[in-house]
């Protein structure tokens, strides 16, 4: 990918705080793209991968749509869509909670389950190809991402 001016051929910024916000957008879209090619095979999209994830971090406890969406990578996604898809693919299911008619709780399949076990070391190796990183880049970038979001 290289250096940000040649990638969006521009060969200067307004200061630095413009040029680290361009290359935050444009290393964004980078790494979207990447997950784009690596889910696609699957008939997954990134953000119905980390609706797969967090219902897996219940470790079999059902949650609700609305906790899915306070936990999304993307808050400007649609997560209610996003469980429609995955239950039509047989990933989750949806039951009407026991104690609250009108919640709908949602819980991973096997299925899920079983997918996000195939893609684990895939999207670890993708990771890593990806990022050009040494580990130690990787934890001060880490910290420093952390920090600038104060």
């Amino acid at each position: 990918m290289g250096k940000i001016e040649e990638a969006i051929q521009q060969k200067e910024f307004k200061d630095p705080y413009n040029k680290l916000v361009v290359n935050l957008l444009y290393t964004h879209s980078y790494m979207v793209t990447t997950q784009n090619c690596l889910f696609k095979p699957h008939d997954l999209s990134p953000e119905q991968y980390n609706v797969l994830r967090i219902l897996r971090g219940q470790n079999g406890a059902p949650t609700t749509v609305s906790s899915i969406q306070d936990r999304m990578l993307n808050k400007m996604s649609n997560a209610s869509r996003l469980v429609d898809k995955l239950k039509m693919k047989e990933l989750v299911k949806r039951e009407e909670c026991p104690s609250d008619r009108r919640q709908v709780d949602v819980v991973i399949t096997q299925k899920g389950l079983d997918l996000l076990a195939q893609l684990e070391l895939l999207v670890e190796e993708n990771n890593k190809n990806a990022l050009h990183l040494s580990i130690e880049e990787v934890n001060q970038l880490n910290d420093l991402l952390d920090k600038l979001r104060g």
